[in-house]
């Protein structure tokens, strides 16, 4: 197909933004469904969370061979045949008849969002020059933010309105537009000299972050100490310590962790790790309370925890302007704090109090975060080449899987500890609000851990992002007018 002509800025972005939201909203809006889903197949409990499960699982098996297969085979070409397999296994999904038959798809569908994150990821690194990561970053918050807070809402509207299948329906046209557009305006980016595949490495990576995705998962479950689960995490512990010692020594690694001796990359992975954790922690636990605890319809929850995204947003535009004077540093410090301390304030709020108070700690909670997230996404990067953004997407798109699974398997124990009811002095079962305040709590010092990590950011390291566009121009005419003295200087000799 002859490919027209778009500023790739823009065409990479409008796709990247389309595919994202679709991709990231699914998890959201599926477990919406999940009720729907046990009684159309007579089936709760662990049954219908391998619908979930099996997705997560099938995700992470491709993340580590995702920076490879962009490298050889093409950014564009890994990108835009992702895009095609998700949407056609989401209507798959939505055209199954059985349960066996929903779970194969949505691993299949797994299998095409594992690659979908990193390699888009790639492609806007690879587009946009170190100078201009804060439009990156800007780019990223989009779906990253609101795909997650929609998902609630349009998950409860499309199966009180229609059904469950409109759930994966839903995916269906936005991606065949994403695909048709960047069949016609994406650029192809190949790495000129890539090396063979990284079989053991594929394997060990693949299994190994299986297992520990599974255990992460389905431990609130089942419980820490089933044979199932412990026996998984520490199989997928061990699997991945033996990846490690066998990727360092590899010459032609499948995920170079070599990138993990940049000191900027390797910070801002770690405290995106905690604070990503703790942010989704709480987003799967404010639902919880407010339906559970607090016993709200859904649309109402979906609605109370909405403010999150719009602070999100109006709270990146005051950090773009505010990133090229400030740093990166002092931006994501006083963001995290100030999210720690809102997250605290969350666990006050009870039975009787007013759901605008929690709208508005949501808000200042997506507003904090705002301050951390576009910071860390345009410094991680400041430094990586791009010939190793492929390999460093990919490990970047690992450690956020890792970090939100990570995040709801531990406030899902904390929650499950102290109980979600409790006998009131009437001798009736009623919530335990003590439960999600726990949680609230929890999420908070998992932020904190992350400011703490943030004190090891160096400014100096993100230099190349923090040029603002005056100093650009500045430059520009700097070097122009040292190119004309130059020029003269010569013509005089």
């Amino acid at each position: 197909m002859h490919r027209l002509h778009m500023n790739p800025k823009i065409s990479v972005s409008v796709v990247f933004v389309a595919a994202m939201f679709m991709s990231i909203m699914d998890g959201t809006i599926v477990t919406v469904a999940l009720p729907s889903l046990g009684r159309q197949f007579g089936v709760s409990g662990a049954g219908i969370d391998a619908v979930v499960v099996g997705y997560l699982v099938s995700l992470a098996v491709v993340i580590p061979a995702s920076g490879w297969l962009g490298d050889r085979f093409g950014t564009k070409r890994i990108f835009l045949s992702a895009l095609a397999l998700f949407s056609i296994t989401s209507a798959m999904c939505g055209l199954a008849t059985s349960l066996p038959m929903l779970i194969v798809f949505r691993i299949l569908q797994g299998l095409a969002g594992g690659a979908l994150t990193p390699v888009g990821m790639a492609l806007l690194y690879r587009t946009f020059p170190p100078a201009e990561r804060v439009q990156v970053s800007r780019i990223l918050n989009i779906p990253t933010v609101f795909a997650p807070a929609m998902g609630p809402v349009l998950g409860g509207i499309l199966i009180t309105q229609f059904s469950w299948r409109w759930v994966f329906f839903v995916n269906v046209p936005i991606g065949i537009l994403a695909c048709l557009f960047g069949l016609l305006f994406l650029n192809e980016y190949y790495e000129e000299s890539v090396n063979s595949f990284d079989v053991l490495g594929f394997i060990l990576a693949a299994v190994g972050l299986s297992l520990a995705m599974y255990a992460l998962s389905e431990g609130p479950n089942y419980g820490w100490s089933s044979v199932g689960i412990l026996g998984s995490g520490i199989v997928g512990v061990l699997i991945l310590v033996a990846f490690v010692f066998i990727e360092l020594r590899s010459s032609h690694p499948m995920l170079d962790l070599r990138l993990l001796s940049n000191r900027v990359f390797r910070t801002c992975n770690l405290l995106s790790l905690f604070s990503g954790a703790g942010f989704l922690g709480l987003l799967y636990a404010a639902p919880l309370f407010l339906q559970e605890g607090r016993g709200v319809s859904a649309l109402t929850s979906g609605l109370t925890t909405f403010p999150e995204a719009i602070g999100v947003l109006v709270s990146t535009q005051i950090a773009a302007r505010l990133y090229p004077r400030v740093g990166p540093r002092r931006l994501i410090v006083t963001g995290l704090m100030g999210v720690t301390v809102f997250m605290v304030l969350m666990s006050f709020i009870g039975q009787n109090t007013s759901l605008w108070l929690m709208r508005g700690l949501m808000f200042l909670i997506g507003a904090g975060m705002a301050n951390a997230f576009l910071p860390v996404q345009a410094a991680a990067f400041a430094t990586i080449s791009p010939a190793a953004t492929g390999h460093a997407s990919a490990l970047n798109n690992a450690q956020r899987q890792i970090g939100s699974s990570l995040g709801v398997a531990i406030i899902s124990t904390v929650i499950s500890i102290v109980g979600i009811t409790q006998l009131s002095h009437s001798g009736a079962v009623v919530p335990n609000l003590n439960a999600y305040h726990a949680a609230f709590i929890t999420s908070a010092v998992l932020v904190f851990i992350a400011a703490l990590i943030a004190f090891k950011v160096r400014d100096s390291d993100a230099a190349s992002t923090m040029q603002s566009k005056e100093k650009d121009s500045e430059q520009a005419t700097s070097q122009e007018a040292s190119l004309e003295a130059a020029l003269n200087v010569n013509a005089s000799v």
